[in-house]
């Protein structure tokens, strides 16, 4: 294919996606009016299955294979990073020396940490009763662990989040969200639908249904997956060498202390 022919087909598909973007806000209902036909039907099933957040619902409820999708391209971007930062042939991991890190820095990062991990962790569970839920608890409980990285070193990040079991768990909650919306499937309904459990009390932790269930295994997969992410990247910038690199530095004679 030429790049004549390349242009001619981008902007052939441009200018048709760019008549339906306008085709479609045509017939948009006007700003601020009071006719919101899926928001008031999204509240509505909400409330009939006993879930106060209904952002919530939609997520983990309404439109559950939507975010089976979601948590699936999560998966499969962090598979493909860990496929391509893997450890070659021609590298070599070098433990990385400690770093010398302010005192006030490490005080603050240590005291924080805690915090900020049980933080996530409320957000995860309470997904159903307040806004928040398993993404975005996943990604602060993930990214509190790495305050270590910043109060102390690498060396202590890598004794609180090895990776082997993080990887583990990002395939465990991948699957314990598959096999609730199969539960579904065997028990005589849809898959992923919110069936299988009492709705319980409003407004309470036990309640919902089937949501809390999967909006944990979406906190757990979203944890684990960020963790598993910012280990190959960190152990690319910290740890692992090409095999001629510490060579290199060891014989250019134009550096200090050589």
């Amino acid at each position: 294919m030429t790049p004549r022919l390349r242009l001619w087909l981008v902007v052939t598909g441009g200018a048709g996606l760019a008549v339906l973007l306008v085709a479609a806000c045509l017939r948009l209902p006007d700003f601020g009016g009071d006719r919101h036909p899926y928001g008031d039907r999204a509240v509505v099933a909400s409330l009939a299955r006993h879930t106060a957040n209904t952002v919530a619902s939609v997520n983990f409820d309404q439109r559950a294979f939507d975010t089976l999708g979601e948590m699936t391209i999560l998966f499969a971007a962090v598979l493909g990073c860990m496929v391509l930062l893997r450890q070659t042939r021609d590298e070599h991991r070098a433990r990385p020396e400690p770093e010398a890190v302010a005192l006030p820095v490490r005080r603050y990062a240590l005291l924080v940490l805690p915090v900020a991990l049980l933080s996530g962790l409320y957000v995860v569970a309470h997904g159903q009763v307040s806004p928040g839920g398993g993404f975005q608890g996943g990604v602060v409980a993930a990214t509190a662990l790495h305050l270590l990285y910043l109060g102390a070193d690498y060396r202590a990040l890598e004794r609180v989040r090895p990776v082997a079991p993080y990887e583990v768990g990002d395939a465990l909650a991948a699957s314990a969200y598959l096999v609730t919306g199969l539960a579904a499937l065997i028990g005589g309904s849809a898959f992923l639908a919110n069936t299988l459990l009492p709705y319980g009390t409003f407004n309470t932790l036990s309640s919902a249904g089937t949501v809390p269930l999967l909006n944990a295994a979406i906190g757990m997969e979203v944890a684990c997956a960020v963790v598993v992410l910012l280990a190959g990247f960190l152990d690319q910038a910290v740890e692992i060498e090409d095999e001629g690199e510490s060579g290199d530095r060891l014989d250019d004679p134009e550096e200090p202390g050589k």
